[in-house]
């Protein structure tokens, strides 16, 4: 039976269009056809509820869309974005289809790497939050209010364009080479999916640990299990 899996997708449109051209090349170099189905979230909507504290209502939101993308064959699905992982342990329990988790990932390889003090890019959300608790015991250190509402800036205009430049690559860059002076810690956590559309295994020029691409792994390592 062809496996089919699911994506809940549209925040922003940028990382998915970066996931689905992520997998559909690794299904191609495995020589497989790819079934995926995708669902689009309201951005708007999910960073009101982000913003309210509002997890359960956020839950309800995505179980919602897991039941459309279940209902159209999916066995099992990933949700392409940071902000949304705020109501993960809410979603657990009200989805009809297993999850895979965007932290799980990037708390692993963390320890792999033995990295005890790291510093989170991303909306400022998950930079508050340091990722809403996914990464574990790590010890997560801000970057400075100004950083923060900095990076915050840089990356919502990623996300609403769908694309990245050359001058939030050198911004972005400059301030985690700051943070990395500064506080001392031994890498920053890509902590949003979008900052793949800025940087890669390629062009990092600071140690990163990068949850979009780690994220797409965990889905690769699902499908072929």
């Amino acid at each position: 039976m062809d496996k089919w899996f699911g994506l809940v997708g549209g925040l922003g449109v940028g990382a998915t269009v970066f996931y689905y051209e992520q997998l559909a090349k690794a299904h191609s170099d495995q020589g497989e056809p790819m079934h995926l189905v995708i669902a689009h979230a309201d951005m708007t909507r999910v960073l009101e509820h982000v913003r309210s504290g509002e997890s359960i209502e956020l839950a309800e939101y995505f179980a919602g869309l897991i039941r459309r993308l279940a209902d159209a064959g999916a066995s099992f699905v990933a949700i392409n974005a940071v902000a949304p992982h705020f109501c993960y342990r809410d979603l657990v329990p009200r989805s009809v289809l297993p999850l895979v988790n965007l932290g799980e990932k990037p708390a692993q390889e963390i320890q792999v790497r033995g990295y005890r003090r790291v510093s989170l890019f991303g909306t400022r959300f998950a930079m508050e939050s340091g990722l809403f608790g996914l990464l574990g015991n790590v010890e997560i250190v801000k970057p400075s209010l100004i950083q923060i509402d900095e990076i915050h800036s840089l990356y919502s205009t990623i996300a609403k364009t769908g694309r990245g430049n050359a001058r939030q690559f050198n911004a972005l860059s400059r301030i985690a080479e700051d943070v990395l002076n500064e506080t001392g810690v031994d890498a920053i956590v890509l902590a949003g999916t979008e900052l793949s559309l800025v940087f890669n295994e390629e062009n990092m020029p600071f140690p990163a640990v990068d949850c979009a691409r780690l994220h797409l792994q965990a889905i690769l390592e699902r499908w072929r299990s």
